[in-house]
């Protein structure tokens, strides 16, 4: 995993993994940070961060997608593969993920089969978001899994640093 040893050897992974993050806010400080990074790799700005039971950051991801050349590289799925990895386990039972941007369909597949807990994310996605925007993971009654969805938590935030990248994007071409 080449994309994730990339990760693995910035400090801001260093200082963070299996420290305990004891409020939502500052593990979704994390995120933002994370997808600042992204960002500076000039992915598209998303972190994600998983914590077990105790509230320990056991994975941590990134956009990652133009580096690995992989459609599946997002943030989301990268911090499962690292928490997953540390754990020796596929599943992640008790396990909260914490995201800068509501997740695709693909991402939300992959937290579902994870069995992680709860979910929080910080701005929607109004394109490709299948937690609260394009569609809502809880009209599905007939899935296996459940996970608790809380959205909105620095909404601003992440949407502004969205919006930057985007905009710096825009004036390259």
């Amino acid at each position: 995993m080449q994309a994730l040893s990339r990760l693995h050897r910035t400090p801001l992974y260093q200082q963070h993994f299996l420290h305990t993050v004891p409020t939502d806010e500052a593990v979704m400080e994390l995120a933002l940070a994370l997808a600042g990074l992204a960002a500076d790799w000039q992915e598209v700005p998303v972190g994600a961060v998983v914590v077990d039971r105790e509230r320990r950051v056991i994975g941590m991801g990134v956009n990652h997608t133009l580096y690995a050349h992989d459609p599946t590289a997002h943030a989301e799925i990268m911090a499962l593969r690292d928490a997953c990895a540390f754990m020796g386990n596929y599943r992640l039972p008790g396990s909260q993920l914490f995201v800068s941007l509501e997740p695709c369909m693909m991402c939300m597949g992959a937290i579902l089969h994870a069995r992680v807990q709860r979910l929080v994310y910080a701005a929607k996605d109004p394109k490709t978001g299948v937690c609260h925007s394009v569609l809502t993971h809880e009209h599905y009654a007939e899935l296996n899994h459940h996970t608790s969805i809380e959205g909105g938590l620095f909404h601003q935030h992440s949407a502004q640093l969205l919006q930057d990248f985007f905009r710096m994007r825009r004036r390259k071409k």
